[in-house]
């Protein structure tokens, strides 16, 4: 029986390589909204992060998300995936 590869992506806070199952998604919708999508299944372009909340801050500190997305995120929006990211996850 062949061995299933793992899909591995990049924490956008610490820089680790992780199983994707272990991340968070961060996406950008197709009409530009970004939210956390905790079921991997949103479409849009994804970006990942690990699940706790300091990997959160190191990423919107050094401006990552933006970055990723290539689009200026407000403060506001940050609150709430933070706020999000420390309530569901």
């Amino acid at each position: 029986m062949a061995v299933r590869k793992i899909p591995m992506r990049k924490c956008l806070g610490c820089g680790e390589m992780k199983p994707k199952k272990e991340l968070i998604r961060a996406v950008k919708s197709p009409e530009g909204e970004i939210s956390l999508d905790l079921t991997g299944k949103k479409a849009g372009r994804g970006a990942y992060i690990c699940r706790s909340a300091e990997c959160f801050r190191k990423a919107r500190k050094s401006r990552q998300l933006e970055k990723a997305f290539s689009c200026k995120i407000s403060e506001e929006i940050y609150d709430s995936l933070e706020k999000e990211l420390t309530d569901g996850g």
